[in-house]
């Protein structure tokens, strides 16, 4: 395990994707976010994921240079096209669409189909929630069948996730973002990086016993070659059993179906949908005190005595502040292997020995 600190990570990544072709706004903005996930502890959809994003670039899932496109378009509600874009740039567009449609309307409803990978989903949430917006987000990703659903050993869904982050005007924010596998797919490879065994049973294997070995999803792996959790003979574990598949299901079909960005099944991709609602408070709030009922309840919340062993009692959104503030101190934790990926990647695409970011 190496750490690295985050901006000469960040400067390293931005200057490979500027040599695969991206301009620097749009690379700094991939980079940044990547980044900021890795800084997070969400490992999973961090700068672990720089070379799969450079094999789908070169492979033609996802384009640099695009911007979302309006199809359907009225006060409150908006049908976004992402033309494969990378999900930083048309993620953060949607975003930014939904927020201003909510400040001026009350409420916003964005559907967005053909994104590229959006990354963490609560980095949206978030910047909503900068911008005192309250928002709710469900999301599938077309044609990556990964989840098994409950009681099945074969794929059928995509690990589609779920985000609803909550403004707290006088604190820290409720942001609630996850998988509805039992753990995101990028979990798996940051295991099959050498970032740490996997929890027991959070996949299922081809005779359908429940396993915690990555090759469930990937695979035999050749030296050198980019992991495709598509090449497995097994499927991750729907969270929560039945509760868990049947959101996942309802996120294919909301974020699929219904943003006629495609649901999980053979064909091209993978690529993203998302399903947004955005609330501004302030149209809904007749003063009846929504910033310090938010507080009050977060805070009650925190005062729960813990269980045993349990050091304290935290919200949605907590971990991740945790995370932030360590590794921006000591750095980026990383696999031998995945620091080793990023430097290759950035070396076979002549980024200049300075910007070779180095361990601490």
């Amino acid at each position: 395990m190496v750490r690295i600190q985050s901006e000469p990570l960040a400067r390293m990544i931005s200057a490979t994707f500027q040599q695969a072709g991206a301009a620097k706004t749009e690379a700094d903005a991939i980079s940044n976010n990547l980044v900021s996930a890795s800084l997070c502890g969400h490992d999973s959809h961090g700068v672990v994921r720089v070379p799969r994003y450079l094999a789908h670039q070169a492979e033609g899932f996802m384009h640099f240079g695009k911007q979302v496109t309006t199809l359907v378009e009225s006060d409150s509600l908006v049908v976004l096209d992402g033309q494969y874009g990378f999900g930083q740039i048309v993620g953060k567009q949607a975003t930014d669409i939904g927020i201003n449609k909510a400040q001026q309307r009350g409420v916003a409803l964005v559907a967005l189909r053909h994104a590229g990978h959006l990354g963490r989903i609560g980095e949206w949430a978030e910047r909503a929630c900068d911008a005192g917006i309250v928002s709710v987000h469900f999301v599938n990703v077309a044609r990556s069948m990964l989840v098994a659903p409950f009681g099945g050993r074969e794929r059928r869904m995509s690990t589609a996730p779920v985000t609803i982050g909550v403004v707290n005007p006088m604190g820290d924010n409720f942001i609630l973002d996850f998988a509805t596998s039992r753990i995101a797919e990028g979990k798996a490879l940051v295991a099959l990086k050498g970032g740490g065994e996997l929890k027991p049973d959070t996949l299922v294997s081809a005779d359908g016993s429940l396993s915690n070995d990555p090759f469930a999803l990937y695979g035999d792996v050749a030296p050198g070659a980019v992991p495709d959790p598509r090449q497995g003979p097994g499927a991750l574990v729907a969270m929560g059993e039945h509760k868990g598949s049947g959101l996942a299901m309802a996120c294919e079909l909301l974020a699929g179906a219904l943003t006629g960005s495609g649901v999980t099944g053979k064909g091209s991709g993978p690529y993203n949908g998302m399903l947004s609602v955005y609330l501004d408070p302030n149209a809904i709030d007749d003063g009846h005190g929504f910033g310090s009922s938010v507080n009050d309840y977060i805070e009650y919340v925190r005062s729960c005595s813990p269980a045993i062993g349990v050091e304290c009692v935290q919200i949605p959104g907590d971990p991740e502040r945790r995370a932030k503030t360590e590794r921006l101190e000591l750095g980026i934790p990383l696999s031998e292997e995945t620091y080793q990926n990023l430097v290759s990647a950035a070396r076979e695409r002549d980024v200049p020995s300075e910007l070779i970011a180095l361990a601490v």
